[in-house]
């Protein structure tokens, strides 16, 4: 299975970084770091979480701990 991600957590300093590659190439950049593995939904489950999804627009990833 590919890797899992979420979006990093970084400092001011590295923020920063970010920020000025962004205005330096002109295109927005997002930061992740290793994630945990997604959980194993039951199909009840999955039916409300794909619910929620269509209610409000979005998409959810759902992970174990």
């Amino acid at each position: 299975m590919a890797q899992q991600l979420k979006i990093a957590h970084l400092d001011e300093t590295a923020v920063a970084k970010v920020r000025a590659l962004e205005k330096e190439i002109g295109k927005h950049v997002m930061a992740f770091e290793n994630g945990p593995a997604f959980a194993k939904l039951t199909s009840e489950n999955l039916d409300k979480v794909q619910a929620l999804e269509k209610e409000l627009g979005t998409v959810l990833l759902v992970y174990e701990d």
